[in-house]
């Protein structure tokens, strides 16, 4: 059956992580994504360890469901190529510089007055009419500047990074919504448009939901930060044996949670009475927990907690989940076979659909897999 996105053509002039990750969520959901690459090829190629030179796992847990289409836009005759296929596409996506591109002749206004129904997605660092529009930016570079690597150090003393490549993902996954928009505006306007999608801005804004914080109004009522998930006491807490996590939320579970832990005293206590109470004296709430927390075993609290309804969870490591029951029940982890890498292990697509469900038509291609592919029948 085929996906949503079933005759949906994308050029895909992308690499690293943000692009091809928005790239592999719409060709999962069925687009048809032509992955266009230099002689060189994407430098995620080359991540470690490799079964075969230039297929490391970052590159082939983002380059599914993708041909891939070696070209030399140095050379007249494969910008001519290029340039054929955009003329036969929906979307046309790069995270190449703007003037760079615009030197390439593959700037929005030219393409769009070639093909007038294309979607044109820029996926740039910062945005264009700003004074950082011509810097270089990579994940680590948008953590330290959004504000992210300062939060995530408040507590050690030093700016630190979150240990995934959270910045380009989530520019990613907003890539993935806003290609989509447009393709339904295209449907009632019948013209295609550009849209820019800069790493920085995006993940400040994502950031600032919460922390915003007091400085939500004008004039501010308090400093910026939500206090509850800055608290040096927020973390996975001691168990006797392991570690735990665990949320007592609403009112309700925070009185289920003293009374099995027999604490009526902090019941009573009036900076736990209530939500708001709470949300002043988080640090002095999560020592508390944490205090109960570590008189008893890890499956004894598992047990408890369960039986009383209160959110909480083993903490895992990523080895583990491949043991997870849910996981396993949902078969979210798929063997199959790569015609050059052998047995890989691929993720589900998390996203279900009723009718027109998403599929896992083909793994990461090589880079040489689909040289000067140029039929431009639809």
């Amino acid at each position: 059956m085929a996906g949503p996105l079933h005759g949906i053509r994308i050029i895909d002039m992308t690499s690293v992580a943000m692009g091809p990750y928005a790239t592999q969520i719409l060709g999962d959901m069925g687009a048809e994504v032509m992955k266009i690459e230099s002689p060189e090829g994407d430098v995620f190629r080359s991540t470690a360890p490799a079964v075969n030179a230039g297929m490391g796992p970052a590159y082939l847990n983002l380059n599914r469901n993708k041909q891939s289409i070696t070209l030399d836009l140095k050379t007249a005759a494969d910008r001519e190529r290029l340039l054929a296929l955009i003329d036969t596409a929906d979307v046309f996506i790069s995270n190449v510089r703007p003037r760079a591109l615009a030197r390439l002749g593959l700037d929005a206004a030219t393409l769009c007055a070639r093909n007038p129904r294309l979607v044109h997605c820029a996926a740039v660092g910062f945005g264009q009419d700003g004074p950082y529009a011509a810097r270089p930016a990579f994940d680590d570079i948008i953590q330290a500047m959004s504000g992210l690597a300062d939060l995530q150090g408040r507590h050690t003393g030093a700016p630190t990074y979150v240990n995934t490549i959270l910045a380009d993902k989530v520019a990613g996954l907003t890539l993935a919504y806003a290609i989509p928009m447009a393709l339904y505006e295209r449907e009632r306007s019948g013209q295609g448009q550009a849209i820019e999608v800069p790493m920085f801005e995006t993940l400040v804004s994502f950031l600032l939901v919460e922390h915003l914080g007091g400085h939500t109004f004008e004039p501010p009522q308090g400093p910026m930060g939500y206090g509850r998930v800055l608290s040096a006491q927020r973390r996975p807490y001691r168990t006797r044996d392991g570690y735990l996590g665990l949320l007592p939320y609403t009112d309700a579970q925070w009185r289920r949670f003293f009374a099995l832990a027999q604490r009526d005293d902090l019941a009573r206590d009036p900076r736990y009475i209530d939500a708001a109470a709470r949300a002043r004296h988080f640090d002095a709430l999560y020592g508390d927990l944490a205090d109960i927390v570590a008189v008893r075993p890890t499956d004894e609290w598992l047990a408890l907690l369960a039986d009383a309804d209160i959110p909480h969870a083993r903490v895992n490591t990523p080895e583990a989940l491949f043991e997870d029951p849910h996981l396993q029940a949902t078969g979210f982890f798929r063997r199959m076979e790569h015609p050059t890498e052998g047995s890989v292990v691929a993720t589900a697509i998390p996203v279900r659909f009723s009718r027109t469900p998403g599929d896992i038509r083909g793994l990461a291609p090589r880079q040489d897999a689909d040289r000067y592919i140029l039929d431009t029948a639809r």
